[in-house]
Protein backbone atom coordinates (compact mmCIF):
# COMPACT_ATOMS: atom_id res chain seq x y z
CA UNK A 1 0.00 0.00 0.00
CA UNK A 2 3.32 2.63 0.81
CA UNK A 3 3.58 2.09 -2.89
CA UNK A 4 0.36 3.36 -4.06
CA UNK A 5 1.07 6.52 -1.58
CA UNK A 6 4.19 7.22 -3.00
CA UNK A 7 3.16 6.69 -6.16
CA UNK A 8 0.29 9.57 -5.86
CA UNK A 9 2.40 11.34 -3.85
CA UNK A 10 4.45 11.82 -6.31
CA UNK A 11 1.60 12.38 -9.16
CA UNK A 12 0.25 15.35 -6.69
CA UNK A 13 3.93 17.08 -6.78
CA UNK A 14 4.80 17.37 -9.90
CA UNK A 15 1.10 18.94 -10.11
CA UNK A 16 1.11 21.02 -7.77
CA UNK A 17 5.29 21.83 -9.37
CA UNK A 18 3.37 22.59 -12.80
CA UNK A 19 0.57 24.75 -11.38
CA UNK A 20 3.05 26.23 -9.68
CA UNK A 21 5.54 26.97 -13.04
CA UNK A 22 1.65 28.05 -14.68
CA UNK A 23 1.50 30.75 -11.76
CA UNK A 24 4.84 32.25 -11.29
CA UNK A 25 7.12 31.33 -14.06
CA UNK A 26 9.70 30.04 -11.95
CA UNK A 27 12.15 28.81 -14.53
CA UNK A 28 14.43 27.03 -11.81
CA UNK A 29 11.05 25.07 -10.75
CA UNK A 30 10.34 24.65 -14.54
CA UNK A 31 13.97 23.00 -15.41
CA UNK A 32 13.40 20.44 -12.70
CA UNK A 33 9.84 19.64 -14.15
CA UNK A 34 11.62 19.37 -17.61
CA UNK A 35 14.76 16.96 -16.44
CA UNK A 36 12.10 14.99 -14.69
CA UNK A 37 9.54 14.78 -17.73
CA UNK A 38 12.05 14.98 -21.10
CA UNK A 39 13.52 11.81 -20.47
CA UNK A 40 10.54 9.89 -19.68
CA UNK A 41 8.65 11.56 -22.74
CA UNK A 42 11.70 11.28 -25.05
CA UNK A 43 11.30 7.56 -24.16
CA UNK A 44 7.76 6.85 -24.96
CA UNK A 45 7.97 8.64 -28.01
CA UNK A 46 11.13 6.89 -29.60
CA UNK A 47 8.27 4.07 -28.70
CA UNK A 48 5.45 5.26 -30.73
CA UNK A 49 7.59 7.16 -33.31
CA UNK A 50 10.17 4.24 -33.90
CA UNK A 51 12.14 7.45 -34.78
CA UNK A 52 15.01 8.72 -32.58
CA UNK A 53 15.42 12.42 -34.10
CA UNK A 54 11.35 12.67 -34.67
CA UNK A 55 10.74 11.55 -30.78
CA UNK A 56 13.46 14.20 -29.90
CA UNK A 57 12.03 17.18 -31.56
CA UNK A 58 8.25 16.16 -30.37
CA UNK A 59 10.15 15.69 -26.73
CA UNK A 60 11.46 19.55 -27.34
CA UNK A 61 8.19 20.88 -29.31
CA UNK A 62 5.65 19.44 -25.98
CA UNK A 63 8.19 20.55 -23.54
CA UNK A 64 8.35 24.24 -25.05
CA UNK A 65 4.48 23.93 -25.06
CA UNK A 66 4.62 23.36 -21.28
CA UNK A 67 6.27 26.47 -20.79
CA UNK A 68 4.51 28.40 -22.91
CA UNK A 69 0.90 27.21 -21.55
CA UNK A 70 2.01 25.76 -18.44
CA UNK A 71 -0.86 28.98 -16.85
CA UNK A 72 -3.76 26.90 -18.76
CA UNK A 73 -2.75 23.34 -16.72
CA UNK A 74 -5.52 22.91 -14.41
CA UNK A 75 -4.52 20.03 -11.52
CA UNK A 76 -8.32 19.27 -11.11
CA UNK A 77 -8.39 18.44 -14.49
CA UNK A 78 -5.41 15.73 -15.27
CA UNK A 79 -1.89 15.14 -13.53
CA UNK A 80 0.45 16.85 -14.61
CA UNK A 81 1.70 13.53 -16.53
CA UNK A 82 -1.35 13.20 -18.42
CA UNK A 83 -1.70 16.96 -19.50
CA UNK A 84 2.07 16.59 -20.57
CA UNK A 85 1.64 12.82 -22.56
CA UNK A 86 -1.63 14.14 -24.26
CA UNK A 87 0.24 17.25 -25.84
CA UNK A 88 2.75 14.96 -26.85
CA UNK A 89 0.22 12.82 -28.05
CA UNK A 90 -1.55 15.27 -30.34
CA UNK A 91 1.82 16.56 -31.85
CA UNK A 92 2.35 13.18 -33.03
CA UNK A 93 -0.97 12.60 -34.58
CA UNK A 94 -1.04 15.99 -35.90
CA UNK A 95 2.47 14.81 -37.52
CA UNK A 96 0.79 11.78 -39.18
CA UNK A 97 -1.72 13.83 -40.24
CA UNK A 98 0.96 16.31 -41.77
CA UNK A 99 2.46 13.31 -43.50
CA UNK A 100 -0.83 11.65 -45.05
CA UNK A 101 -1.95 15.01 -46.27
CA UNK A 102 0.96 15.72 -48.05
CA UNK A 103 1.17 12.04 -49.75
CA UNK A 104 -2.37 11.95 -50.90
CA UNK A 105 -1.69 15.70 -52.00
CA UNK A 106 0.98 13.55 -53.78
CA UNK A 107 -1.13 10.63 -54.89
CA UNK A 108 -4.35 11.93 -55.05
CA UNK A 109 -3.97 14.88 -57.83
CA UNK A 110 -7.20 15.81 -59.99
CA UNK A 111 -6.93 15.30 -63.83
CA UNK A 112 -5.42 19.06 -63.96
CA UNK A 113 -2.96 18.26 -60.98
CA UNK A 114 -1.91 14.95 -63.00
CA UNK A 115 -1.52 16.99 -66.53
CA UNK A 116 0.80 19.89 -64.41
CA UNK A 117 2.58 17.26 -62.74
CA UNK A 118 3.50 15.35 -65.67
CA UNK A 119 4.09 18.58 -67.90
CA UNK A 120 6.26 20.91 -65.88
CA UNK A 121 9.68 19.11 -66.01
CA UNK A 122 11.09 22.78 -66.91
CA UNK A 123 11.55 24.52 -63.33
CA UNK A 124 12.28 27.84 -64.69
CA UNK A 125 8.72 27.73 -66.93
CA UNK A 126 6.97 26.91 -63.86
CA UNK A 127 8.85 29.35 -61.82
CA UNK A 128 7.90 32.24 -64.57
CA UNK A 129 4.12 31.06 -64.48
CA UNK A 130 3.75 31.20 -60.39
CA UNK A 131 5.39 35.04 -60.79
CA UNK A 132 2.54 35.64 -63.00
CA UNK A 133 -0.01 34.48 -60.73
CA UNK A 134 -1.79 37.35 -58.40
CA UNK A 135 0.21 37.46 -55.23
CA UNK A 136 -2.30 34.95 -53.21
CA UNK A 137 -2.64 32.57 -55.47
CA UNK A 138 1.22 32.60 -55.72
CA UNK A 139 1.74 32.28 -51.98
CA UNK A 140 -0.95 29.22 -51.66
CA UNK A 141 0.97 27.08 -54.59
CA UNK A 142 4.10 27.88 -52.55
CA UNK A 143 2.93 27.27 -49.08
CA UNK A 144 1.15 23.57 -50.13
CA UNK A 145 3.62 22.29 -52.54
CA UNK A 146 6.88 23.74 -51.74
CA UNK A 147 6.34 23.45 -47.88
CA UNK A 148 3.88 20.92 -47.93
CA UNK A 149 1.37 22.72 -45.57
CA UNK A 150 -2.05 21.56 -45.38
CA UNK A 151 -5.30 23.83 -46.17
CA UNK A 152 -5.81 24.50 -43.09
CA UNK A 153 -2.12 25.59 -42.35
CA UNK A 154 -2.52 27.74 -45.07
CA UNK A 155 -5.16 29.43 -43.63
CA UNK A 156 -4.10 29.85 -40.39
CA UNK A 157 -0.94 31.35 -41.76
CA UNK A 158 -2.12 33.66 -44.52
CA UNK A 159 -5.48 34.32 -41.99
CA UNK A 160 -8.08 33.08 -44.48
CA UNK A 161 -11.25 31.30 -44.58
CA UNK A 162 -10.53 27.90 -45.73
CA UNK A 163 -12.62 27.98 -48.44
CA UNK A 164 -10.67 30.80 -49.88
CA UNK A 165 -7.33 28.88 -49.76
CA UNK A 166 -9.14 25.84 -51.87
CA UNK A 167 -10.73 28.58 -54.18
CA UNK A 168 -7.30 30.16 -54.48
CA UNK A 169 -5.32 26.79 -54.86
CA UNK A 170 -7.85 25.60 -57.85
CA UNK A 171 -7.88 28.92 -59.81
CA UNK A 172 -3.96 28.57 -59.32
CA UNK A 173 -4.27 25.28 -61.14
CA UNK A 174 -6.36 26.89 -63.84
CA UNK A 175 -4.21 29.34 -64.51
CA UNK A 176 -0.76 27.49 -64.39
CA UNK A 177 -2.17 24.78 -66.21
CA UNK A 178 -3.20 27.32 -69.40
CA UNK A 179 0.31 29.14 -68.93
CA UNK A 180 2.46 25.65 -69.03
CA UNK A 181 0.19 24.37 -72.07
CA UNK A 182 2.62 23.56 -74.93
Amino acid sequence: MANNTDKHTEIEHWSRCLAQVGRTRDRVLYLRFYDHFFPRLQSWLLGVTRDSTLAEELAQETMLIVWRKAAQYDASKAAASTWLFRIARNLYIDQLRRRQVQSRGRGLLTEEHTWFAEHTADAARVRQAIRQLPQQQAQVIYKSYFEGKSHQEIANDMDMPLGSVKSSLRLAFQKLCTALRP
